[in-house]
């Protein structure tokens, strides 16, 4: 009896392991859909389109569940707005019971330049409103996250236009090769780890 407690609680800690959390960082609404500061949602909906995913429309967010290599993906596209985008991710690590060393976050990053793609596995919210919610919520900031760089190509006192702006074309010839990149990293993620994700697959 003591011997299949203890064979289904592995079980379940092999289960937990296994399971990831991929979230896009965006906000709902098409006034918003293609800029800059929604990449996040735009990696996971190009990941969905790849692999024939759909997502459903459920608490806190669109959600799609992706199975890669052995591993249990959800992804998750908040639907709180940027600014309370750790509210969705805490309910959906709840519900899924996901570890928090497998949470990855993608995210868009004014200190990179356009091009430059870097996963880390902790950081400062660098003053982005939806990591300052999600440091709050969680009082750290020990998670794993791909910035994808979006320049800082703005004049002064138009940060916000700039992030809420649409792509340049020039930018939007390249999108499609560096959001490609950005699921490469989402699969080192679950399978190689991200130290060696880092080292694989970081543009500078």
């Amino acid at each position: 009896m003591l011997f299949g407690i203890l064979f289904n609680k592995r079980k379940e800690d092999i289960s937990d392991e296994m399971k990831y959390l991929i979230v896009g960082l965006g906000n709902i609404g098409s006034e918003y859909a293609d800029t800059r500061h929604n990449i996040g949602f735009n990696v996971l909906d190009e990941l969905a389109k790849q692999e024939s995913l759909v997502f459903e429309n459920l608490r806190y967010g669109a959600v799609s569940n992706y199975k890669f290599k052995g591993k249990s993906l959800v992804l998750l596209k908040p639907s709180t707005y940027m600014n309370l985008s750790g509210k969705a991710i805490r309910y959906w690590m709840q519900q899924e019971k996901i570890n928090p060393e497998n949470l990855l976050v993608i995210v868009d990053d004014l200190a990179l330049p356009f091009g430059s793609i870097r996963m880390r596995q902790k950081g400062s919210d660098a003053g982005h409103n939806g990591l300052k919610n999600i440091q709050d919520i969680f009082g750290h900031n020990n998670y794993s996250r791909v910035r994808f760089g979006i320049g800082d190509n703005f004049s002064r006192g138009k940060q916000i236009d700039y992030v809420l702006g649409k792509w340049s074309a020039e930018e939007s010839s390249e999108l499609p090769l560096l959001i490609d990149h950005s699921i490469d990293m989402i699969k080192g993620f679950v399978t190689i780890g991200p130290a060696r994700t880092m080292n694989q697959y970081n543009k500078k």
